[in-house]
């Protein structure tokens, strides 16, 4: 019955009677886009599903499932499949989601084999994303591929660690005068995101026509409304590969798909390349290297920024720091220090009380086992003999210090 609807519309087709054939004749002759049923034995579709991918990353592969199945055709997106189909399907819809796959791999396959294919520059990536630690160098070596591909992606991360920077170096891949559409999830409203991403008949909005060709970037993706998401899953299944979708979120959204608070189609369409974004704490030693970028970045020809250097004491403590902010935080500190100080020289005593706290100030165990005076001098020590700070944490005057 496919071959007899499919055919007509000019493709070629081939057919496997189970999973294992197919995986065999796939590893023989390589096709561009494989429709299997879930329901199959010995092999399922799944398992066709995982096997074809581990064996080509790159495969298009579309699964049928039963009717309202819905947690089947999740399970299919979550490892790996272009697209889903839910029986009874109708002639049309699937010969626009297998045109839509084979567009797909057109588009893999171009960009993997042109001469100057779209990629991340060594500029763009050591520029923006600066350091030499093993986790900044991952980092990089990821973006490289993603670069290559079309797929969505998803940025994980804590607040600062650089995510919109991310974004923006994956878009410097695309052609110059490519847009870059960025919308914040959490600062729109309802009706915003009903005019600019879901449009007329979930056809898709204003900021998705926008975005063909270049990248529609979705910042806090959480702050979504889930009446939202539901629509959007429709959107992005017929316009998803006119743009790269990039998302963000700074907090476990597979723990929320989880837990029902996120829309589980919505988190396996938008999280097949999902990239974290490490906290700077976890790559504290690219913190000088970083000092000297943003002091960089402050210069101009009336503020000789690039100048000012900080001593060591200086940088062991900002190295020490725990940086809620993250990156963003530090560029914050480095800026305003560079634009307010007096001397070259930035040495410990210049910088903000905050940044020399201890991440673990010393508890009250000691002080109630009998230890005060030890106590104290660890509290004077962690507050770096700045005996304000010290009384604060003690809960006492400051002239009781002595």
């Amino acid at each position: 019955m496919l071959d007899a609807v499919i055919q007509p519309t000019g493709f070629a087709t081939s057919f496997a009677t189970d999973g294992e054939k197919a995986l065999v004749r796939y590893k023989a002759e390589r096709f561009d886009l494989v429709l299997a049923d879930i329901d199959m034995k010995p092999m399922d579709g799944i398992t066709l599903l995982k096997q074809l991918k581990v064996y080509d990353p790159t495969a298009v592969v579309v699964i049928m499932t039963a009717y309202a199945s819905t947690e089947s055709a999740i399970q299919a997106l979550k490892y790996g499949a272009f697209d889903y189909l839910q029986k009874p399907f109708r002639v049309d819809e699937l010969i626009a989601t297998l045109r839509r796959g084979l567009e797909f791999r057109q588009f893999q396959a171009e960009r993997a084999g042109a001469v100057g294919a779209p990629s991340v520059k060594a500029a763009d990536l050591e520029g923006r994303l600066v350091g030499g630690s093993s986790a900044i160098k991952k980092l990089h070596q990821q973006l490289r591929k993603l670069a290559t591909v079309r797929t969505p992606v998803l940025l994980q991360g804590e607040n600062g660690t650089g995510k919109t920077t991310v974004a923006e170096v994956l878009h410097a891949s695309a052609p110059s005068d490519a847009p870059f559409i960025g919308i914040d999830c959490s600062l729109s409203s309802e009706s915003n995101f009903r005019a600019g991403l879901i449009g007329e008949n979930g056809a898709g909005g204003e900021w998705v026509l926008k975005a063909r060709g270049g990248t529609l970037f979705l910042q806090h993706l959480q702050a979504l409304p889930m009446a939202m998401q539901k629509e959007l899953v429709s959107v992005l299944r017929n316009t998803a590969h006119g743009f790269r979708l990039v998302c963000t979120t700074n907090v476990d959204l597979e723990k929320l798909t989880d837990e029902g608070q996120f829309h589980d189609e919505l988190f396996y369409r938008v999280a097949s390349l999902p990239v974290t974004l490490p906290p700077l704490r976890d790559h504290a030693e690219d913190i000088p290297q970083l000092v000297k970028h943003f002091l960089s970045k402050a210069a101009n020809p009336l503020f000789e920024a690039n100048l000012v250097e900080f001593t060591a004491d200086a940088l062991a403590v900002l190295s020490a720091y725990h940086w809620p902010g993250n990156v963003v935080e530090l560029g914050q500190v480095v800026s305003k220090i560079a634009a307010t100080t007096e001397t070259r020289v930035v040495t410990s005593q210049q910088l903000p009380l905050r940044l020399k706290e201890l991440k673990d100030w010393p508890t009250l165990a000691d002080y109630l086992a009998g230890q005060r005076q030890q106590y104290i001098d660890r509290v004077l020590h962690a507050s770096r003999g700045d005996k304000e700070a010290a009384a604060k944490a003690l809960g006492v005057d400051r002239s009781q210090l002595g």
